[in-house]
């Protein structure tokens, strides 16, 4: 199956392991790796970003398996969660530097293409966490105050 906006037909991808249960040699515990969640969610880390130091830094290969609950799920029990999701958070600070680029290169035809492109991704995303209830039914994205979202 090819991709909406892009040549791509993503076929290769790393895969986590088959084995659901937490390795022998792991001495981390659950609560251990639900305070180190917490504290690298306060010090303002994403949740991937806390995965990865996990994952590099204590030998944690999946912290789902270890505690039973996913990063954003732990931070939500918490009160640490992001307001808007990670991903809509990327695309919105694409779609913010690009509308920076073409401030000044008003001429660029494509990099205005690809944020029409973008934007629409960005709709689409929105459409799917309003059906969700991850983001408020009265959110909207508007470029205009799309740099403070990101700020």
């Amino acid at each position: 199956m090819g991709r909406v906006y892009g040549k791509g037909k993503g076929l290769a991808g790393s895969c986590i392991p088959f084995v659901r249960n937490v390795p022998s040699w792991l001495k981390l515990s659950k609560e251990e790796c639900i305070s180190h969640i917490c504290k690298l969610a306060k010090k303002g880390l994403t949740p991937s970003q806390i995965g990865l130091v996990l994952r590099d830094s204590h030998g944690v290969p999946q912290i789902r398996f270890l505690t039973g609950n996913k990063i954003v799920r732990i931070l939500k029990s918490k009160g640490l969660a992001p307001e808007i999701p990670e991903d809509m958070y990327h695309l919105i600070k694409k779609a913010v530097s690009m509308r920076k680029h073409l401030e000044k290169n008003r001429k660029d035809v494509d990099s205005k293409y690809r944020l029409i492109l973008c934007e629409s991704r960005i709709h689409r995303l929105a459409r799917y966490y309003k059906k969700n209830r991850m983001l408020p039914p009265t959110w909207r994205y508007e470029s205009k105050s799309a740099a403070t979202l990101v700020a």
